[in-house]
């Protein structure tokens, strides 16, 4: 298992009348490589390349947030529901650890 810290940026743009203007920019940590996650979801040919990588971004951004507040009332019924299926998500697609978080 990798428990390295990985530290990501991510810097969302939008193009307006072919000009780029930065929407919001922020940091991400922890020990999952997203890279690796990714190539795993796209050997498992479920999803396409683009599809792969939003998949496990917002599955990787969301699990964060439901992690990091699990009382709050806006998640209390969605969190059981969201382990169930990160659970299937990583047997069928796996992410080169076994943290079980």
């Amino acid at each position: 298992m990798d428990k390295n810290k990985r530290s990501y940026h991510f810097n969302v743009t939008e193009v307006v009348e072919g000009k780029i203007q930065e929407v919001m920019n922020f940091n991400f940590g922890g020990h999952h490589d997203l890279a690796a996650m990714v190539e795993n979801t796209e050997k498992a040919g479920v999803l396409s390349d683009k599809h792969a990588k939003e998949f496990v971004l917002g599955m990787r951004l969301l699990h964060h947030v439901l992690k990091k507040n699990p009382d709050l009332e806006l998640f209390k019924d969605f969190y059981p529901a969201f382990e169930a299926f990160k659970k299937k998500v990583k047997g069928q697609f796996g992410c080169k650890c076994d943290c079980n978080k």
